[in-house]
């Protein structure tokens, strides 16, 4: 049954590869693009799309400043762009928002951005899918009424991409990112050559009426009117998602790093922006009409055109204006835009696992999160993204429209939080920098990230103002059951990094023996000396302790450990250039075996015993993995040496339990045995 499971493994994700080919995997500026900013470059899909059905509530007359709000959101991205490229030559080590937050605006706060930006990577995958789903049934009707399903699938498959590895998923995206790329410019030049030529037709839903719902009759007059303006600028803002992304995916760019994902950041914008108010310039152009419930609000001779009618997106609408003569080319317009908006979702690939393995380094999320899979992909991080984004999905039914409301939220929170560390981390650099010419650099890029607080605080005002009660509330409620959950499981660490910490006696305990067995050591605390104990009082023949070396740096922090701790017991560190723990360990008890056949081979494995059923999710994946392999190896016995965390001597109801020597029972009564009394 293993070999089983391996082999389906490598047919889906491919072979392991080696630690030092990490450098391998690293992208040039022509692959990072289409990975960190297909999310960006995507929003121009459906960013138009919510402007103008928000603006359709106040009715037709109001689509005449569908271009302005355009242009305000150009202005907001123009402005973070400019300041996350002083993020990246700042912070290159790819903490981005949470490293630039905890570093100068301190924990809490880096904890908050880390929650907003653990929920938007969730919600860019199940928007982006979502969108990408209506799409594809934009090309083939029959999956109309089936969305939500569609993206499912879309997710899952997206998910067995990114498994392979960033840089070979990289180069799968790159081809549809810049077909997309290459078929909104071309849209673009056409529908303008057209507009300037006078040939320019209608769209076919050019030719509908909106009536206005109550309130809006007279037009966006007074409070209601701006309000609106506000809540379609808003909307417009997801235009800006993914932007970020390209701060916390820093060290995935090849040498020099700082430098490629700035330009990197540059490129984005500057395609972001022509795409987008392209798009909204000939949607004003052809007279595109796009509304949240097209049966009832698009009238003909006064009439709702009823169920039979199908409205296409925006820029589905405005390729096949432009391209009416020519049905091909708007078939790849739509395909391109629909395959986009799917693998838009990969830069949350990118960047949920690898926020995530910082948070686990940190302490704030489960280990096996910090760690790299056989592909030297963050594969924990990628599953848990997946699962995430498809009960959101799930749960909204695919709604764009629906989904759209929790978005953004989460985003200018970081945006802001971020701008406000920056402008704090120049502050403090200028008092001790004395070179003139770095000081005005210093001083141009404080004014620059200071022009960014201002404006994106202007819109998180605006966006909880206008969304809050259309679903915005539940994103907030999101981070906030995120950011206690993530201190939750750093106190829980902290606890118990402060039980395991061992003293004089605790050495005392690996007292010099003639002693055979196997003793698994992953860290220098009380657990480790417990299973040194008990292997010696079995009397084997040799006593030997053995690790595994996934990462050097850990290594040798545990080499030193055990000299500084004078254990006298040898450390054997079993190489493993696959970052696996379990294979190194059956290769080196079999070669035991072969070298002595009649022999038993005891391993010791120190297990937490744990009191609370989450706990169990924090602990012993590794040695419960490895136990149920061993127990497969014939000749070779597994010994679970436990140890009882505060939390199991609770659930038991004992306290002050004293830790008995190796050997002796000591039953409730105090009474010390060399054996349990029945």
């Amino acid at each position: 049954m293993p070999d089983l499971v391996d082999a389906t493994k490598r047919l889906l994700v491919g072979r392991p590869m080696r630690s030092d080919r990490l450098g391998h995997t690293l992208l040039p500026k022509r692959v990072a693009l289409p990975v960190f900013a297909s999310d960006a470059l995507s929003s121009v899909a459906y960013a138009p799309d919510e402007i103008l059905l928000t603006l359709s509530i106040a009715g037709l007359a109001s689509y005449a400043l569908s271009p302005w709000v355009g242009l305000a959101v150009v202005v907001v991205m123009a402005t973070v762009v400019t300041s996350y490229r002083q993020t990246v030559r700042a912070y290159p080590s790819g903490g981005g928002d949470y490293e630039v937050a905890t570093v100068n605006l301190g924990p809490k706060a880096g904890l908050t951005v880390a929650s907003a930006l653990l929920c938007d990577y969730v919600l860019t995958v199940a928007v982006s899918i979502s969108s990408g789903a209506q799409y594809l049934a934009t090309l083939v009707p029959a999956l109309k009424e089936h969305e939500a399903q569609v993206a499912i699938g879309l997710v899952v498959l997206l998910t067995l991409l990114n498994l392979r590895g960033v840089r070979e998923s990289g180069l799968l995206f790159a081809i549809p990112v810049y077909v997309f790329m290459a078929a909104i410019g071309l849209t673009a030049m056409v529908g303008f050559a057209q507009q300037l030529g006078g040939s320019l037709r209608p769209a076919e839903s050019a030719g509908f009426t909106l009536a206005a719902e109550p309130g809006f009759d007279e037009g966006l007059v007074g409070v209601a009117g701006a309000f609106l303006v506000m809540r379609a600028f808003s909307s417009g803002c997801a235009a800006l998602t993914g932007v970020e992304a390209i701060s916390n995916g820093v060290p995935a760019f090849r040498p020099p790093k700082s430098r490629n994902a700035a330009t990197t950041l540059f490129l984005l914008g500057g395609i972001a922006i022509f795409m987008m108010l392209s798009m909204l310039s000939l949607a004003r152009a052809t007279g595109v009409v796009y509304v949240e419930d097209p049966h009832t609000q698009l009238l003909q001779d006064g009439v709702p055109v009823g169920e039979g009618y199908q409205q296409d997106p925006v820029i589905g609408q405005i390729a096949q204006t432009v391209f009416h003569a020519v049905p091909v080319v708007f078939y790849v317009v739509v395909a391109a835009t629909g395959l986009i908006l799917v693998l838009a979702a990969n830069t949350a690939f990118n960047g949920f696992p690898v926020l995530g393995s910082i948070l686990a380094r940190d302490g704030f999320l489960p280990r096996q999160l910090h760690t790299r899979g056989d592909r030297l992909a963050f594969s924990n991080g990628i599953v848990t993204l997946a699962l995430a984004a498809i009960v959101l999905i799930w749960v909204f039914d695919a709604s764009v429209t629906r989904l759209i409301q929790l978005y953004i939220v989460g985003v200018f929170i970081s945006f802001t939080m971020s701008q406000l560390g920056m402008v704090r981390h120049w502050t403090s650099a200028l008092r001790t920098e004395a070179d003139p010419r770095e000081r005005t650099r210093m001083l141009r890029s404080r004014a620059v990230n200071a022009f960014g607080l201002g404006l994106t605080g202007v819109v998180l005002v605006v966006v909880l103002l206008t969304k809050f009660t259309h679903g915005a509330w539940i994103t907030l409620a999101l981070m906030a059951l995120l950011f206690v959950t993530m201190r939750s499981i750093r106190r829980h660490y902290d606890r118990v990094a402060d039980e395991l910490t061992i003293d004089d006696a605790d050495v005392a305990r690996a007292l010099p023996s003639r002693v055979h067995a196997i003793v698994l050591v992953s860290k220098v605390h009380k657990p480790t000396m417990r299973a040194l104990a008990y292997a010696r009082a079995t009397r084997p023949s040799t006593l030997e302790a053995i690790t595994v070396g996934v990462d050097p740096g850990e290594v040798e922090t545990l080499r030193t450990a055990w000299d500084d701790a004078a254990i006298p017991v040898a450390l054997t560190v079993l190489a493993s250039p696959y970052r696996e723990i379990t294979r190194p360990v059956l290769e080196y008890v079999r070669s035991i075996r072969r070298e002595s056949p009649r022999d038993l081979v005891v391993v010791y494995i120190p297990e937490y015993v744990v009191g609370r059923w989450w706990e169990q999710l924090l602990h012993n994946q590794s040695a419960l993995r490895l136990k149920g392999r061993l127990l497969f190896t014939p000749g070779v016995v597994v010994a679970s040496v436990p140890w009882q965390l505060d939390s199991a001597r609770s659930a038991a109801g004992i306290s002050g339990w004293d830790e008995p020597a190796p050997g002796v029972w000591i039953d409730r009564a105090g009474r010390d045995d060399e054996v349990p009394r029945g």
